[in-house]
């Protein structure tokens, strides 16, 4: 009987990583931050700020009564999913599929067990210049954009051929 083909499905370790991370880091504001009270990291550009994030991105549908909790939950589910197949049906090899997936697992997860926890997303950091803020944002938002980006960078590059080495 052969034995199956390694898959990407590895990747997950990163993915875990990355959600223990999100959720120290997130604890860590939790327990020390104020809720609202900007404590400066790099005057003018970096607080550390704990806010509640109700909505998805950018808090968008964050006043929408309470059923986008649920929405974004399943959601983000099926989407972690849905990549988890595909992970399982990907070569270990092919980190450029790989890579930006475990990134966006991870970054569903983190802000699922927000949800699942306290109702809304934890976020704490906060970037500005001058009057203007990014919205705040914490370490699952980055792994979901720098997976996404990823996944944009890697559709434009050719993978190497079959035995080239990649």
């Amino acid at each position: 009987m052969a034995s199956p083909r390694p898959n990407a499905l590895a990747w997950l370790g990163l993915s875990a990583v990355l959600v223990a991370l999100d959720q120290w880091t997130k604890w860590l504001a939790v327990s020390r931050l104020e809720y609202g009270n900007p404590v400066p990291f790099i005057e003018g550009f970096w607080n550390w700020t704990l806010v509640h994030n109700y909505g998805a991105a950018f808090s968008f549908l964050s006043s929408a009564g309470g059923w986008q909790r649920w929405f974004f939950t399943v959601l983000a589910i099926g989407i972690s999913a849905g990549l988890a197949v595909w992970l399982a049906r990907t070569p270990r090899a092919d980190w450029r599929t790989a890579m930006p997936f475990a990134l966006i697992i991870a970054g569903a997860v983190g802000n699922v067990i927000d949800r699942l926890r306290f109702g809304y997303v934890v976020d704490f950091v906060d970037w500005y210049a001058g009057t203007w803020h990014w919205p705040a944002f914490n370490i699952a938002d980055s792994a979901i954009v720098v997976g996404a980006v990823l996944m944009v960078l890697f559709s434009f590059k050719t993978p190497p051929a079959a035995g080239k080495g990649g």
